[in-house]
């Protein structure tokens, strides 16, 4: 997390950014955000692939962006490359009290 505030003209409101760091062919886990988060994320390095939803996945390169509306599906978040690291500066505004900001599917496997 690089930022966190209360948005002081939307009662209620808060803003949190945080930059995701991968490391050549890195990826993360499927995952939601909390309920009331809309997201926008903005590469800073690399090529990030990404499919939100049912959307077909994309990738963004540096200076390129996406979003994520509240309660969206994040299926598919890693470095579009196997050899150069990627990552990304993710702007949260959600409810002050919702959280935590990510949280992974559960892992697939025996129950």
């Amino acid at each position: 997390m690089v930022f966190e505030r209360a948005l002081p003209n939307v009662e209620g409101k808060r803003m949190v950014a945080v930059v995701v760091s991968y490391p050549p062919g890195a990826k993360s886990l499927p995952h939601r955000h909390a309920a009331s988060a809309f997201i926008y994320a903005h590469v800073l390095s690399g090529a990030i692939r990404s499919q939100v939803g049912d959307d077909s996945a994309q990738i963004y390169r540096t200076g390129e962006g996406f979003y994520e509306a509240p309660g969206a599906h994040h299926r598919i978040s890693e470095n579009a490359s196997e050899t150069e690291p990627a990552s990304l500066l993710a702007v949260f505004v959600l409810n002050a009290n919702d959280g935590p900001l990510t949280t992974p599917d559960a892992a697939p496997g025996p129950r």
